[in-house]
């Protein structure tokens, strides 16, 4: 099954978030069902460190919930509770130091990833992540652009349906 959703390749928290879109006016949710996550683990790329069952979507659709918290209001409860099911273990190797992601549920692992994903973000830049201006879109994304002063998920879709709306308002 191929991923219907209209915006794809935001960092993973983001992306996590953008499970969930506006369809002609309509609430569309990609996790829905265990299948829906098997599409969104595989456009993650995260089929091969994980399965998609029951206890996976829960644990997914939980960190959705806890990233959307952070970044809507601050609130950051739910994904220290997400945070958790793992940690980075730190340790030497032969070929220096590295950083193990342990996560013993692997259940939690897409979950988990996904919020340490978010704390990545919020460490670099929090005022680039944004949700999309149009108001009727629910879309995410991390803004890269020079200046930081993107609007729209995609400027082919809401920016232009915002400025064509602008325009006909003007008109007599």
């Amino acid at each position: 099954m191929h991923d219907p959703r209209p915006h794809l390749g935001e960092p993973l928290a983001l992306d996590l978030l953008d499970t969930r879109w506006n369809q002609h006016g309509h609430p569309q949710d990609l996790l829905t069902d265990v299948a829906g996550l098997g599409v969104w683990l595989a456009s993650a790329g995260l089929t091969d460190r994980t399965v998609a069952d029951q206890a996976t979507l829960d644990a997914v659709r939980a960190a959705r919930t806890a990233i959307y918290d952070v970044v809507q209001s601050a609130t950051h409860t739910a994904l220290n509770a997400v945070l958790d099911h793992g940690r980075i273990r730190r340790t030497l190797t032969d070929a220096g130091p590295e950083d193990i992601i342990d996560v013993p549920d692997i259940a939690w692992l897409p979950a988990w990833l996904a919020a340490d994903n978010l704390l990545h973000l919020l460490a670099e830049a929090p005022d680039r992540i944004r949700q999309c201006a149009h108001p009727d879109c629910v879309l995410f994304f991390y803004d890269t652009s020079k200046n930081g002063t993107r609007r729209w998920h995609s400027m082919a879709t809401c920016g232009n349906r915002t400025k064509a709306a602008r325009h006909y308002a003007k008109k007599p």
